[in-house]
């Protein structure tokens, strides 16, 4: 047996387990108006799927507008922070609060100032998704190696070359392990956009889906679009997490390896 076929046996054998309880107790409980059985699910996915395929698109492309978006804004404030001791002092507490603040409070100004289109939907995701890189990259850079500092000054190195070969490659794997949380919160932070921001026409995104479709009593095709966030959430971590090997091999090494 392969080494990739054993790898993906044991989780094919938990889903397939998992599914068999799910229709299991979807079938034979009162929670089937609420449950939809995966059989159920799989239908609806075959026979709606021009309609859900349409809504994974937009929701996609603002999960990945969002999360660009808050990698940026996420790193570029680490870096001010990290360079900046007052800046630390006043930004830092006010991107904590920032995660506390209810996205249904800000959601009608944001419409207001921008419209039924993309952007109020990106700044969401951005206000959500741009707090685990900032963290995990202002830890990153504070973690650099003193001696490897103290050697960059013994060379006569400027704040930029320190901050260069020493502190940037030292932040790199806590900052995209930061992007990686946020890439997986970013699926449902599109849910949450597209929930509390008003949409307009029939492809407004899976989370406007979902809300539509529990409104109507189709609740198969609810749970159909859930599990397209699902794999959409799969999909996203997965292939940061190949980008990462290119982006920070260093930081992919067996444990022991010094080569």
């Amino acid at each position: 047996m392969s080494r990739a076929l054993r790898a993906g046996l044991a989780p094919a054998l938990l889903l397939a387990a998992l599914l068999g309880v799910w229709e299991a107790y979807a079938d034979l409980s009162s929670a089937s108006a609420f449950l939809a059985a995966p059989h159920a699910i799989a239908a609806a996915l075959w026979g709606n799927a021009g309609l859900l395929g349409a809504n994974l698109e937009l929701t996609a492309e603002e999960v990945t507008g969002g999360i660009l978006l808050a990698l940026l804004v996420g790193f570029a404030l680490a870096v001010a922070i990290h360079l900046s001791a007052p800046l630390r002092r006043a930004a830092y507490p006010l991107a904590v609060g920032s995660q506390a603040i209810p996205i249904a409070v800000i959601a009608p100004l944001l419409v207001f100032w921008w419209g039924f289109g993309v952007l109020p939907k990106l700044v969401v995701i951005v206000l959500i998704c741009f707090f685990p890189v900032l963290v995990t990259t202002v830890d990153g850079l504070a973690a650099v190696d003193p001696d490897q500092l103290k050697l960059l000054r013994t060379l006569d190195a400027s704040r930029w070359q320190a901050f260069r070969f020493a502190e940037l490659p030292a932040a790199l794997p806590a900052a995209l392990s930061g992007a990686r949380i946020a890439l997986t919160i970013g699926v449902i932070g599109a849910y949450i956009a597209e929930s509390q921001t008003a949409s307009i026409g029939p492809h407004a995104g899976l989370g406007h889906e979902i809300n539509a479709d529990l409104g109507a009593l189709q609740t198969p095709r609810a749970y159909a679009a859930a599990v397209l966030l699902f794999a959409l959430a799969i999909a996203c971590f997965y292939a940061l997490s190949l980008a990462e090997r290119r982006l920070a091999p260093w930081a992919n090494r067996p444990r022991g390896d010094t080569r």
